[in-house]
């Protein structure tokens, strides 16, 4: 029932949107009246011509009409164009009232736990749904209601040309219909297959570097070709799925088009209709057939473009929008975490239980503890990258979600365990993609990492290309150049999570003077670390047992503690060894 209301709150959250353009849908209806009726020019060109123009045999009257459907053609054409191009803004304008929307919702759906699949397609059914808008079909939608006004003029030809003129129609709705439900699933499938390979295919790419040293190019391609075939084999199955009935839609236009000619004939033949009816009822009868065929055609189209507003309504529905928070001063940086207990998007257990601990302004925190204690879970919930499950983390008093997300992202560095570049420039890396990126403040924040040096190292200094997976940099540079993103901004509070993993020597040491230097400036630094080198500069000390807080205070009297629980269970293993 819930995921029902979230749905349905994200299907009125779409209608809003496309309502924004509601007078632009007013003006191609209004263009699709006057192509419609501009349509019935060739069926009354033909009826005077063969009932007229022949039977008189005259020029005049000819070149006449020539003109004149010329010049109606003409105009016909022009307004097609501008109905076209209306409804492409339609559609265009709707993709980019929801582009921020959609990006936001596939961004916070992680953090949130909820509508995992829909956040992955997001920005690919938005897509889907701006091509539904301005397809054919789309535009076919608009002249079907004039079809009535075809079929009627086809009864003021003749009553049985009406009545076979409708009785084709109904036998297409209906193997139109029948087309809708046996494609609906194949094509659902097929969609879901095809992602799932486009997104295996995007992580071998990323990956090339390791599958390429560990050898698993030969299993990387079986496992990707598995996904692509199996893509193959249910896109063909959707298109063999709806191929014999738009093959049958085609051939029973068609035939009744000659069916049309043929029965017109007879009626001639008969004294009861002209040479120029039976032309004319053929043209008005595939004008009226047009855009169902259209609609057919189109189909896997039109039902992308459904699942992806299904999708949509479930992403825009679970993930609300962020609400406008008042802006709060910039913070001095006391941080403080109350009872904080962090259960990862997607499970169920916790990995962080009731930690509380306080961190001033100017105060390093070392948090130490064995792989898997939660040390990364911490970071996470710091920087506000998972939410947390109970408790308050505040920074100077005020909860995180009272902040802005990119306001609190500029007051908290975070320096993440692997560092992930973006395509780009060092100096769009550093300066976090920002397109009014300061160079002063990217240059500083590269010094404060002790990374200015090997930047301007390289082939083209700060303007150095890269791409997702480094390239030509080794992780210790990769690191250094995310510390300096971390420091960009002057942040408040900046989280390390293995920060040296990747330095040798002289990377740690630049590391611990940055953390030095940003403990003299009044920052609050949190370093989650394994390595000793990493807590050197740390004031004080947490460590973290199972995902509770085992000690927390100053560095010396918690390795002290430490080193004579050790001593401790080392004394009782010896004794129990003897007795």
């Amino acid at each position: 029932m819930a995921n029902d209301d979230s749905a349905a709150r994200g299907a009125a959250e779409l209608r809003a949107a496309r309502a924004e353009s509601r007078w632009l849908f007013w003006s191609v209806a209004i263009f699709s009246f006057f192509v419609n009726m501009l349509m019935l020019t060739s069926p009354f060109y033909m009826l005077n011509v063969y009932d007229r123009v022949l039977g008189s045999r005259s020029v005049a009257t000819l070149i006449a009409l020539s003109a004149l459907m010329a010049f109606l053609y003409a105009c016909m054409g022009v307004l097609d164009y501008v109905r076209g191009r209306v409804m492409g803004r339609i559609g265009a304008r709707f993709q980019a009232r929801l582009d921020r929307r959609v990006f936001s919702a596939a961004l916070r759906a992680p953090q949130l736990g909820r509508a995992p699949r829909e956040a992955q397609s997001g920005l690919r059914d938005l897509e889907g749904v701006q091509k539904a808008i301005t397809s054919p079909a789309t535009m076919a939608m608009f002249d079907l209601p004039f079809a009535p006004m075809f079929f009627a003029g086809i009864f003021v030809f003749h009553p049985w040309l009406g009545w076979l003129g409708v009785g084709g129609a109904v036998v297409l709705v209906a193997l139109a219909l029948a087309n809708q439900a046996m494609t609906r699933r194949p094509l659902e499938v097929a969609a879901r297959t095809t992602m799932a390979a486009e997104t295996m295919g995007a992580q071998v790419r990323q990956e090339s570097e390791t599958i390429q040293s560990l050898g698993m190019r030969d299993a990387a391609f079986t496992r990707w070709q598995a996904a692509r075939t199996r893509s193959l084999e249910t896109s063909i199955a959707a298109q063999d799925a709806g191929g014999g009935i738009s093959a049958s839609i085609r051939s029973v236009r068609m035939l009744l088009q000659s069916a049309m000619l043929g029965l017109g004939a007879y009626l001639v033949l008969q004294g009861l209709a002209t040479g120029g009816v039976m032309i004319a009822s053929s043209i008005l009868l595939g004008r009226a057939l047009a855009p169902v065929e259209m609609i057919v055609g189109q189909w896997a189209m039109i039902q992308r473009g459904r699942e992806g507003w299904r999708n949509l309504s479930v992403l825009l529905g679970e993930i609300p929008e962020d609400s406008t928070r008042t802006a709060l001063p910039r913070p001095k940086g006391r941080l403080e975490l109350e009872q904080v207990t962090v259960v990862p998007p997607g499970e169920q257990q916790a990995t962080l239980r009731m930690v509380s601990f306080k961190v001033e302004p100017g105060q390093a925190v070392g948090v130490i503890g064995t792989s898997g204690s939660g040390k990364s879970t911490l970071a996470r919930a710091i920087t506000g990258s998972w939410r947390i499950a109970a408790g308050k983390i505040r920074l100077d008093g005020a909860a995180l979600d009272q902040y802005d997300p990119d306001v609190l992202g500029r007051y908290v560095g975070y320096l993440p365990q692997r560092v992930a570049l973006f395509d780009g420039t060092i100096k769009e890396n550093i300066a976090r993609l920002s397109p009014q990126a300061d160079d002063a403040e990217v240059v500083r924040a590269a010094k404060a990492a002790a990374a200015h040096e090997m930047i301007l190292k390289l082939p083209d200094g700060y303007d150095t290309r890269v791409t997702a997976n480094g390239g030509r940099l080794s992780g210790g540079q990769i690191q250094r150049i995310g510390l300096a993103r971390a420091l960009y901004g002057d942040p408040v509070v900046v989280v390390l999570d293995e920060p040296n993993s990747n330095l040798d020597n002289d990377g740690s040491l630049a590391l611990n003077a940055a953390i030095k230097s940003l403990k003299e400036r009044g920052a609050a630094v949190l370093i989650m670390a394994h390595r000793p080198a990493a807590i050197q500069e740390c004031d004080m000390l947490l460590m973290i047992e199972n995902g509770a807080r085992r000690a927390f205070g100053p560095k010396e009297e918690v390795l002290r503690d430490m080193v004579a629980n050790h001593r401790q269970i080392a004394a009782q293993g010896q004794t129990g060894g003897v007795t």
